[in-house]
This record gives structure tokens, C-alpha cells and sequence, in this order.
């Protein structure tokens, strides 16, 4: 992180020290020596596992290394206090003149302020969403959009060059029977015109009997000999746009089953639509700056065999049977010798097929030469963001870019839980277009609704998106993610960033400028040379104190690939804020504005153009735009 990351300052003095005092160990034994938050904010505004963690090494008892440390360390200028505790911690309380120099950094810095340097640019590939093209985007996929945005958005402020990434599933069966769905919605197009009444009316015998049945779904699946996976309403306009796109072009001559070259041209043309229909949903949803990423382009290229023989050349294929899988006797199962990919050397529980019967890539091949294909554009780090009923996926996908890389480049996978849309406290079942389950698209008009404009909708779903760790279930409630209360988290938080950008408005007159979004930036940058002294009182103190942890919560929370932690942390800043805000109503000395202390009065708006610039940066790495009045 940056220098201004006073934690991580405090760390280097604190290893400084140590090796001053342990002059015979290497530099990497101080390797996991941390500098954080005491769980306990009555210990102190920092704590260190330093003597507790290279004891052991040093062969010294950590009580007694802490101690000899803690006295090095309440020497440093910018420390009130050290003293040892517990096991071998050491808690330091910073002088107050230290913490109040920190807001001059915040302001001068504006929102570049928490921005890392640790991860020293390493390129890093974040895919998410990558919903199949087969239907309309679920509160699900809505859920894996907003973590993996954010995510994508934290790692980049945390310092690591970040490519957005979104795999398109267009190959294999699921698209042929969407191809299938989509034909009978063309169909039924055709015969909503004139002319195909007339063509149906009077054609040969078989075209009547086959026009007839795209009016019927039952009949449909009979005369063709299949069941249709898909065909929900979603697929009327995509039928329709074929219908104007191709005439009666795509009708076989005969009846039956249309031609391959004919359905590979429906395919291609519903998966455009089809992804047509996600972006602008991820675009509704404040989703932008993805590089697409095509499957079917990836196997046209020959990406599988090369995958292949990469894994080949390394001894990882194999001709092999498997066993069973679990739940499936062996009177059950049908071995057969298949092409293997050794995954267990690489930690998986089985070794995975590569090979089809039928010769093409399964599923998981086809994966693996999408992450061949990460690693040749030179990815350091790959980043996934799966829905929950993936999570038995993990370990075979981690075993895969292992072999691959030889094992240089590690893959994270973060796992997001179903979301329950509820309204009046019962849950919300049917989409108006899918049927079956609620949209992304639905989610936002409900929750535009009851709001003032589609931005506010887009800000209030991504904002209660994150207020849960991903991994944990929840429930999106209609009703209180746009309730004025402390209980909502997006109204908490936009309200502490509009009650700033009240005082500064207050102050136009000495500030010389009206603060808005617009402006925040230079207001809050003219304020960098304030006489800070008469901020003393503990509501304050705590303020600031908050305010310099973000850095350290923007390291801590890329590192864990955790995007909530923004969320918690902006609530809890704001609570700080609100509480100040609170004691200045009861108490004339701690209002922000005194009209005859200038002085007095500049140290504050210097307070809360700091809150301001936090909260606007931690906003704009959830995607979410800070609100200048609450209506």
C-alpha cells in the first residue's frame, strides 16, 4: 500500500525494530508480522503479533521479546503508547497530533486516497456472470454481476491491473436446444403473418400438418421428437427478429427437422440476441467494460487440442476407466475407457474426462482451454465469481490452470448464494418474462418503482448486494432496501455523504464554492491546510481514526476477495459520522459551522470533506453513486 496507509508504515517500523533487535534473523522470518486494529478499541489504535510470531525463530520467549519491542516502539514520534499483552502482542495508541495530520493526506489525495501499490500492477483476469445465453438473467446471476464488478473494481484500487472478463457458454448442447426454442418461436412468428396463414392454409399436406404444430408446444415436441428445454416469452421477439431476418428462409422444403447449416445459423443468431438482452441488462445494472469471451470461437480456434497437448506434452492425459460415481453400483454403471485428465495430482478427488463418446470436449475441457487461453494473454492471478451450485466445480478447475502453469498462477473462485426476493414479507416467485424465476431486469423495475429514477434503483440493489457475505444466503427485501431507516444500510449510508455535502453547502460563503458532486473534489482539496488543533473531542478522534483505516480495509479486503467489507466498513464510518452529526445538536462546540470561529470552523468542514471523500471512494468501488440530497 502507499505510505499513507499508516498501518502498513507502522508495520515497517515495527520490523525495523524487530531487526534491530534480532540482528542474526533473515528478513523473510518477519514475513508474517501484521499490523491491524485491536479486536478491542479500549487496548489501543493498533496491535502487533510481531514478537509472538518470530519468537519461536528467535528462541526467545514472546512475552519477553514483546516487552523489549514494545519499548522501541512507544519511542517512535507518531506513537502515545506500547505496551506488551497477552501471548506476545504489543498494543500501540498514536499521539493525537499523528492522527490528525492524516486528514490533510485524505484531502489532498481526494479519492485516490486507499489506492495500493503492493500488488505492484500484477495483471489479474476477474470473470463473472458468464451466464449461458440461454434465457434472461436471474437475481442470481444479478448477485455474481454486483460481487464480481465490485470485486474487480477493489482489486483495481487495491493496485492490480484488472481485465473484466465474461465467458460465453455458446458451444454445446444447451445452445442447439436453445437453437430449437428459438425455431419454434419462429415459426409461430411466421404463422402470425398472412402470408404463412396462407402458406399453411394451402401448402402440401406435411408443411400443413408441420405449420400447424408450431402452434402447439406438445404438438411441436411430438413431431420433431424432442421436449424443449426453453421457450419461455423471452423468445417471442428473437423469433420475431428471425422471422423479419430470414422470411420463410429457414422452413425445411419438406417438413421435419431443419437443416444443420440451418440451425447453426438460428444458433448464431439467437445467441447474439440473446447476449444482446444481457448486456443491456448488466449495463441497467451499472455492469460496463467486459471483454467477451466466446467459447464456440475458442473451440473453431483449436483451443481444446492445444490444451491438450500442453497437458500431454507434461504426462497429464491418460486412456483410462473411471470408477463409479458415488451414489452408483457398479450393476448401474457402464465403464468405458476414456481420455483422462490426472487431476488428482493436482488435488482433485478423481481424475476428469476430457473426451465425449462422441469425440468432442466435455464441458470441463472446454473450460480448460478457456483458461489456456486466460494464461496465453499472460494473467498472474484469475479471479472466479460462480454461483453457489458450482462449488463442487472448484477443485477440478484449480487442478486444471495448476497443470497448466506448472503451478504459478493461482485461481480464486468466490461463490455466491441464492438470493430470496421478498415483498410484503412473502417471497416473490414469478418473473413476468421467464415465468418460472425473478429477472435482473424484473429486480430493477421493481425497485425503480419505488424510487425516483432507474440510478437510484441500479444503486440500491448493488448496495444491498454487498451488504452480505457472498457465500451466505439472502433475502432481498422490496420494502427495506428503500426504507429511510438507520435498518437500511444504503439509506445509512447516503444519507451520512448527503448530510456532508449539507455542511459544505452551508458553508459557501467561506469555502467560496458551492460543493456538489461536480465540485467535491476541488472543495474538498482547498480545505488540505485547515489548523486542525481544536479536534479533540472523542466523537471526532474516533472519526478520524476510522477514516484511516480504509487503505488497510482496501488491502485487507482485496487480498480476501471479499467486496462486502466496503459495505461494512462505509456503514460503520457512517454511524461515526452520524454520531457526530448527533452530539453537535446537543452540544454548540461540535457543530461543523460556528459563524464567529472561522478557524474553528474550517477544522471541521476539514472533518467532514474527509468523511466526503472516503465515503465517495468507497461508493465508487461498489459501483455506486453518491448521493448529494436525500428526497
Amino acid at each position: 500500500m502507499t505510505d499513507h496507509d499508516i498501518f502498513a508504515a507502522l508495520r515497517r517500523r515495527t520490523v525495523a525494530a524487530l531487526a534491530e533487535l534480532l540482528p542474526d534473523l533473515p528478513a523473510d522470518a518477519f514475513a508474517r508480522v501484521q499490523m491491524e486494529p485491536p479486536r478491542d478499541p479500549s487496548h489501543g489504535d493498533m496491535a502487533t503479533n510481531a514478537a509472538l510470531v518470530v519468537g519461536k525463530l528467535a528462541r526467545q520467549a514472546p512475552p519477553k521479546l514483546a516487552a523489549a519491542l514494545a519499548e522501541r516502539l512507544a519511542a517512535l514520534p507518531e506513537v502515545e503508547s506500547a505496551a506488551p499483552a497477552g501471548p506476545g502482542f504489543v498494543n500501540l495508541r498514536l499521539r493525537e497530533s499523528f492522527l490528525l495530520a492524516q486528514l490533510p493526506v485524505i484531502l489532498a489525495e481526494g479519492e485516490r486516497y486507499g489506492d495500493g501499490t503492493a500488488s505492484a500492477g500484477r495483471r489479474i483476469n476477474v470473470e463473472y456472470v458468464s451466464a449461458n445465453p440461454t434465457g434472461p438473467m436471474h437475481v442470481g446471476h444479478c448477485r455474481g454481476a454486483v460481487v464480481g464488478d465490485a470485486l474487480a473494481n477493489l482489486l483495481a484500487k487495491a493496485g492490480w491491473a484488472v481485465t473484466k472478463e465474461y465467458y460465453i457458454n455458446d458451444a454445446g448442447a444447451q445452445v442447439q436446444a436453445l437453437a430449437m426454442a428459438a425455431y419454434w418461436r419462429y415459426l409461430q412468428a411466421l404463422l402470425d403473418t398472412r402470408e404463412g396463414q396462407d402458406f399453411a392454409a394451402s401448402g402440401p399436406a406435411p408443411l400443413r400438418d408441420f405449420a400447424a404444430s408450431a402452434r402447439d408446444r406438445e404438438a411441436f415436441e411430438r413431431t420433431h421428437g424432442i421436449a424443449l428445454q426453453y421457450g419461455g416469452d423471452y423468445l417471442v421477439p428473437v423469433g420475431q427478429a428471425l422471422h423479419a431476418r430470414f422470411g420463410f428462409g429457414l422452413v425445411p422444403e419438406s417438413g421435419g427437422e431443419p437443416a444443420p447449416a440451418t440451425l447453426t445459423a438460428i444458433r448464431d443468431f439467437t445467441v447474439e440476441r440473446m447476449m444482446e438482452s444481457i448486456r443491456e441488462d448488466l449495463a441497467a445494472l451499472g455492469v460496463t467494460g467486459q471483454h467477451f469471451v466466446s467459447e464456440a470461437q475458442l473451440v473453431r480456434e483449436g483451443k481444446l487440442e492445444q490444451a491438450e497437448k500442453v497437458l500431454s506434452y507434461k504426462g497429464l492425459i491418460y486412456r483410462g476407466v473411471l470408477e463409479p460415481p458415488k451414489g452408483k453400483t457398479p450393476e448401474d454403471w457402464e465403464p468405458r475407457e476414456q481420455t483422462l485428465f490426472r487431476a488428482t495430482q493436482f488435488g482433485d478427488e478423481v481424475d476428469r474426462p476430457l473426451r465425449k463418446s462422441d469425440g468432442s470436449g466435455t464441458y470441463f475441457a472446454n473450460d480448460i482451454a478457456n483458461h489456456l487461453h486466460k494464461l496465453e494473454r499472460g494473467f498472474a492471478e484469475l479471479v472466479h465469481v460462480w454461483g453457489a451450485d458450482h462449488g463442487g466445480y472448484v477443485k477440478r478447475m484449480q487442478a486444471a490452470v495448476a497443470a497448466l502453469s506448472s503451478g504459478t498462477v493461482p485461481l480464486d473462485v468466490v461463490l455466491t448464494q441464492i438470493v430470496r426476493v421478498m415483498k410484503d414479507g412473502e417471497p416473490v416467485r414469478m418473473s413476468k418474462r421467464a415465468g418460472t424465476f425473478v429477472t435482473l431486469r424484473d429486480l430493477l423495475e421493481m425497485v425503480a418503482e419505488k424510487v425516483a429514477n432507474p440510478g437510484e434503483a441500479r444503486d440500491a440493489v448493488r448496495f444491498t448486494m454487498l451488504t452480505r457475505k457472498s457465500d451466505a444466503q439472502m433475502e432481498f427485501d422490496l420494502d427495506k432496501v428503500v426504507e429511510q431507516s438507520r435498518e437500511n444500510p444504503v439509506f445509512y449510508v447516503q444519507y451520512a455523504y448527503a448530510r456532508c455535502m449539507s455542511v459544505l453547502r452551508g458553508a459557501e460563503a467561506l469555502l467560496g464554492a458551492k460543493a456538489t458532486n461536480d465540485t467535491f473534489p476541488a472543495v474538498a482539496a482547498g480545505l488540505a491546510a485547515s489548523p486542525l488543533e481544536s479536534l479533540a473531542d472523542p466523537a471526532e478522534l474516533a472519526l478520524i481514526r476510522r477514516l484511516t483505516t480504509w487503505p488497510r480495509t482496501v488491502e485487507a479486503a482485496a487480498i480476501a476477495r471479499e467486496p462486502h467489507r466496503i459495505a461494512f466498513f462505509l456503514h460503520d464510518l457512517a454511524g461515526d459520522f452520524h454520531v457526530l452529526w448527533n452530539k453537535g445538536r446537543d452540544d454548540a462546540t461540535l457543530r461543523f459551522i460556528r459563524a464567529d470561529e472561522p478557524e474553528a470552523t474550517r477544522a471541521r468542514l476539514a472533518l467532514v470533506a474527509a468523511t466526503g471523500t472516503v465515503i465517495r471512494s468507497g461508493l465508487a468501488v461498489m459501483g455506486v453513486t453518491p448521493v448529494e440530497e436525500m428526497r
